[in-house]
């Protein structure tokens, strides 16, 4: 015995939904009490699941004083949900989409001046809280038969309960068309129970016995009961758990169908498959034939209207444009305003890699679609995005390349030769092509979105080859000509160093305009190498010195930036002043000492000892540390005189004995004289060499 499973069958993503929230919300809300109003889903087992959790099952609103309320994928009337709102009671609205579509349509059409008829069950809840959004004004029925029994108007709009059957549904319509002057049709039934029917229906035509697992008070799992008796399994049983089947169902049977209500969870199945299984008294071979799930987003747009008796059939290798109904894991159904909506598949989405269809699609976006197939008989429509996406893209492609304007495209992967892009085509960067000035690394490139400009476009090949030097060309030609013509000397720009050398640093001005920037304009002390101070990348503040634009040459200035330090020296100084310092130079005439950064002074030769220095570096080298007395102050000139012998003591004039007569002491005098003479003239010279300093 062959078991073969419908294709579609088990939870629909409404169900799937409901159920997450209900988990989520027990898990978020373990201290509160959980209601949900009337069973969650037609499943006993499902409901008893989550009555272990602490889920309680009530069916007044009038019960609940406190909680919270789940709402049911079937959705309540607004009457109900006002009641709970009034009352303070927290509410999370699980309502199906397709059914919350179903009632803002009720609504739309009452307010609009029609009367509404819904074509379902009326004890079932889904049809309850749909007469509710009519403001209970709708008329309910559940086959043509009652037609003929209703009031006659002139205007009536139509809609179905979402598990009702296309069939009855059609012939409803039908039967309408003669009864009234104005009739607008909105075909709510959802797509997921179309397919659910469809397979069940394909499937009951080939095999011996039909399972159907799911609720017995379920609509859906009873209207796929129904359809497969239609369809020439008269061996149809309705189960609603594994434990129900009974051997005797089998005798004779080859192929053995199963199939399961939207409400029937995947373990049930799977239950009912493996006890059907214990059945054979050889191998046997189970066929399961993966479901499609679908999963939609909550929030439903405003309804749109389509006459159900003038909807043209879409034409297969044409363009059209549709909402995006359903989004699903393995497809998107889009409303193109045919009697059922169209399919996209997995492939034909255009998905890139670790994608997902909620990640380029959404519930109500308006989309273009290539329509791939038609089959009328099934009602069905096959479309693409991929290739409507591609049609654009390549319409996009070649009106950029005949304006020569640029285009933005992220950069996918390094190939031999350059960079690949995604344009929504492939696009190719030569590598020649990537950057003004030559790149040994492309990998840093990865990820980066360029803006480019077209140079090769030959859509029969499918072969775009794209550069981004251009780009930069011309804004360097521009941003040159653009500071050439408008900077000025002594203007202070900002700027990021690109390189660094020896000399100095060359700094982007804008445009990847560089002027360079030497090394005696990066401080106000002195700077052995650029890179001292500066670093590749780094934003400064530069002020231009020169502009020469014949020779496309700009010279710049750092120190002239920031404060001087000269400028508030008279504030921290004063001539007298002791100090420490750092010997940086020692020259002929003496040596400089910095006594703060930017600031140094010089100690003459004679203002280095007491004694007569022949050498300075006799007394100091570079790099001692030295006390010293500020004797002269120029801030104006920048200029400061420094000693150290006047903070050393005076060495005692040598003893002498005592002259014996004048002539004695005629040349002791003369002798002090001119050591006095002596020293004076040092002193003296010494500030003739410091004026010249």
């Amino acid at each position: 015995m062959e078991i073969i499973l419908a294709e579609a069958a088990g939870f629909c993503f409404g169900v799937q939904r409901a159920l997450e929230t209900a988990l989520n919300t027990s898990s978020q809300a373990a201290e509160r009490q959980i209601y949900t109003l009337g069973p969650l889903i037609h499943n006993p087992q499902v409901v008893e699941e989550l009555r272990g959790r602490g889920i309680k099952v009530l069916d007044n609103p009038g019960d609940i004083d406190d909680g919270v309320v789940i709402i049911r994928s079937h959705g309540v009337p607004p009457k109900t949900m006002e009641q709970l709102v009034e009352k303070g009671i927290e509410v999370v609205d699980a309502t199906c989409p397709f059914v919350r579509r179903a009632m803002d349509w009720a609504k739309q059409l009452k307010d609009e001046g029609y009367q509404v008829v819904v074509v379902g069950d009326k004890s079932h809840p889904e049809v309850q809280a749909i007469y509710g959004a009519s403001d209970e004004t709708a008329w309910i029925i559940d086959s043509p038969r009652v037609i003929d029994e209703l009031p006659e108007t002139r205007r009536i709009g139509i809609i179905a309960q979402t598990t009702q059957s296309t069939a009855n549904f059609r012939e409803c319509v039908s039967r309408f068309v003669d009864r009234t002057a104005e009739l607008k049709v909105l075909n709510s039934i959802c797509t997921a129970t179309e397919q659910r029917q469809a397979a069940a229906r394909k499937l009951a035509s080939i095999v011996d016995v039909m399972i159907v697992v799911g609720g017995f008070n379920s609509a859906n799992t009873q209207r796929l009961v129904e359809v497969c008796q239609e369809n020439g399994a008269a061996h149809t049983y309705h189960i609603e758990k594994p434990e129900q089947l009974q051997k005797d169902w089998f005798i004779g049977a080859k192929k053995v169908g199963v199939t399961a209500g939207a409400s029937t969870p995947n373990w049930l199945i799977e239950g009912v498959i493996k006890r059907m299984s214990e059945f054979n008294e050889e191998k046997v071979m189970v066929e399961v034939e993966e479901k499609v799930e679908t999963n939609v987003e909550e929030t439903v747009g405003e309804p749109g209207m389509a006459d159900y008796t003038t909807m043209p059939t879409p034409e297969p290798g044409t363009i059209i444009t549709g909402k995006v109904a359903q989004v699903g894991t393995d497809e998107v159904l889009v409303d193109i305003g045919y009697k059922s909506e169209g399919q996209i598949p997995l492939h034909e989405l255009g998905l890139k890699a670790n994608q997902t269809p909620a990640d380029v699609v959404s519930v109500d976006q308006e989309i273009k679609v290539w329509v791939l197939s038609v089959d009328e008989a099934e009602g069905t429509v096959t479309l693409s995005k991929r290739l409507a996406d591609m049609v654009e893209v390549w319409e996009k492609l070649e009106k950029v390349h005949a304006n020569d304007e640029t285009i933005e495209a992220t950069v996918t992967q390094v190939v031999k030769g350059g960079l690949l892009v995604d344009l929504g085509v492939r696009g190719f960067i030569p590598a020649s092509q990537v950057s003004r000035e030559f790149v040994d690394d492309l990998e840093k490139f990865v990820g980066q979105t360029l803006e480019l400009k077209i140079i090769e476009l030959d859509r029969s090949k499918n072969n775009v080859v794209l550069s981004h030097r251009k780009v930069l060309d011309e804004a360097y030609e521009q941003a040159k000509e653009r500071v050439f013509s408008t900077l000025e000397e002594n203007a202070v720009v900002d700027g990021v160093v690109r390189r660094i050398t020896d000399f100095g640093a060359f700094v982007d001005i804008g445009g990847g305009v560089e002027g360079l920037l030497h090394v005696s304009e990066i401080a106000h002390t002195r700077v052995d190498h650029p890179s001292d101070v500066l670093t590749e990348g780094q934003e400064i503040k530069v002020m231009v010195l020169g502009l020469d634009k014949e020779q496309e040459r700009i010279s710049l200035g750092l120190k002239q930036t920031l404060p001087s330090p000269w400028d508030t020296l008279i504030e921290r100084y004063s001539v007298g002043d002791k100090v420490k310092g750092t010997v940086t130079r020692v020259v002929d005439f003496g040596a400089f000492v910095k006594i703060e950064d930017g600031v140094e002074g010089l100690v003459h030769i004679s203002q280095l000892a007491h004694r007569h220095v022949a050498k300075a570096e006799d007394v100091v080298k570079p790099g001692d540390e030295v006390e010293v007395k500020i004797i002269s102050l120029d801030p104006e000139a920048r200029r400061i005189g420094l000693s150290i012998r006047e903070l050393e003591p005076k060495p005692e004039a040598p003893s002498r004995p005592a002259a014996k007569s004048g002539k004695q002491n005629k040349k002791v005098e003369e002798t002090t004289v001119t050591e006095e003479l002596t020293t004076t003239l040092g002193d003296v010279f010494g500030d003739l060499f410091k004026n010249n300093n």
